[in-house]
């Protein structure tokens, strides 16, 4: 079964962009974007693909990275 680009990425970045109160969580851009070109890779799409899909793919994931810490910061404690 063919996986396209826009699927890729979206099961990507709800499995691979995490907070950072999440331990072990990866805060780099550059390095996402590089685990997520290689895993694209292993399902047949390139960063083109990607790109097409998202545009910039490192400025993507840099905005779902600053959701996600957003998100866990306005998370109410308690």
């Amino acid at each position: 079964m063919a996986v396209n680009a826009r699927e890729f990425i979206d099961f990507w970045i709800l499995n691979s962009v995490h907070a950072a109160e999440l331990q072990g969580a990866e805060q780099d851009v550059t390095e996402l974007a590089r685990r997520c070109v290689n895993m694209a890779r292993d399902q047949g799409l390139s960063k083109e693909d990607l790109e097409f899909e998202v545009g910039d793919l490192a400025v993507y994931i840099r905005a779902k990275l600053r959701t996600a810490n957003q998100v866990e910061r306005d998370r109410p404690r308690g």
